[in-house]
């Protein structure tokens, strides 16, 4: 197992750079190259601070050398080993350790870390509470079917979650603004953002004179999950009713039955340890969601989380913001991928990778 990650995590490294130069191959053949809009701003700056622009792109990305010259920059700078360079100019004068530079956005005349910084407490808060509530109800609904095939509650169950599934979750969310977060219908939600102003000075529970800035922060994102977990039930429910009732009518099972086992310890013991690799394919997916947030949900409600970031610099062509969250979300998505091929050996002690 020890020299199967270490084979792993060595091919991480090509397969992140091959997602990184594909997304900055893209920036580099769009109009303007990668730090188009940057220049196409530059015409309304003063004279130093256009000096100030045009040395950042030149020391970054080296604007006007070829491709790959202005790719392995960006790839330097980004990278804990690598070249340092000097602050102004180049060449770089030493290999070693160094400090990842994200770059700075200039759009918000801001460094790239600090959004990140800000942007994926949001995100991640989001995903910890929609996560685990999907697998609850998704897990306990497909046992729950899988158990009682045929049935009228199977019935009941899937076309419930089937009709979920097919309402769009931008419908949804629009929606739950329009009528559960309005004064004229239900105001029963805010709409938008993840506190009021005023609950910053609050205690962080509730208290005779206050809201509570905990109860504040439920109530704000409530609405946001309820729309990030109604379309996942069909999908996660469905899947693990399949991989059950394909176990429930397994040889082994049988066996369980005939030495008299209960109902109960053959599904909890046998079935469903037997059901969860397929579960555990669709959770490798959850690390990269994380980080890459819900653009819809948080442009919806307004919250500051990685997506609406991601949405924003696509839009204004902020480069340096998208090939940072690039960078990130390969190396997450890929880690998770590892993640799970362990998880499948914990699982299962037939699956080996020796």
């Amino acid at each position: 197992m020890l020299n199967y990650i270490i084979r792993r995590l060595l091919l991480m490294i090509p397969t992140v750079l091959g997602i990184t130069f594909l997304v900055f191959t893209v920036m580099y053949f769009s109009p303007g190259g990668v730090g188009g809009q940057l220049l196409d701003d530059a015409g309304t700056l003063r004279p130093e601070e256009r000096q100030k622009r045009e040395q950042y792109l030149q020391q970054r990305f080296g604007i006007g050398q070829p491709f790959i010259v202005q790719y392995g920059r960006w790839l330097n700078n980004v990278s804990p080993v690598g070249f340092k360079s000097p602050e102004v100019g180049w060449p770089a004068t030493k290999l070693g350790f160094k400090s990842p530079d994200l770059g700075r956005s200039f759009v918000r005349e801001r460094p790239v870390t600090e959004m990140i910084a800000e942007a994926l407490p949001v995100t991640i808060t989001l995903n910890l509470i929609t996560a685990p509530l999907v697998y609850a109800v998704a897990l306990t609904a497909g046992m729950y079917t899988a158990a009682r095939r045929g049935s009228k509650a199977d019935f009941s169950i899937g076309l419930a979650f089937i009709a979920l599934w097919s309402l769009p979750v931008m419908w949804v969310g629009v929606m739950l603004i329009g009528f559960l977060a309005n004064r004229d219908f239900l105001p029963m939600f805010p709409t938008g953002g993840l506190n009021r102003p005023q609950a910053y000075g609050w205690a962080f529970f509730p208290s005779a004179d206050n809201f509570g800035w905990l109860l504040d922060r439920m109530w704000h994102l409530a609405a946001p999950v309820l729309c990030m977990t109604y379309g996942g039930f069909a999908f996660l429910s469905k899947l693990t009713r399949a991989a059950m009732l394909e176990n429930l009518a397994a040889d082994f099972v049988r066996t369980a039955r005939a030495k008299g086992q209960s109902e109960r310890v053959i599904l909890f013991r046998h079935v469903l340890r037997n059901s969860v690799l397929p579960l555990i394919t669709v959770a490798s997916g959850i690390l990269p969601g994380l980080l890459g947030g819900s653009v819809i949900i948080e442009s919806i409600f307004s919250l500051g989380g990685m997506g609406k970031m991601s949405l924003e610099a696509i839009t204004v062509r902020d480069r340096e913001v998208v090939l940072s969250i690039t960078l990130v979300i390969a190396m997450i998505s890929t880690f998770s991928l590892l993640i799970a091929d362990i998880c499948y050996a914990a699982a299962d002690p037939r699956v080996s990778y020796e």
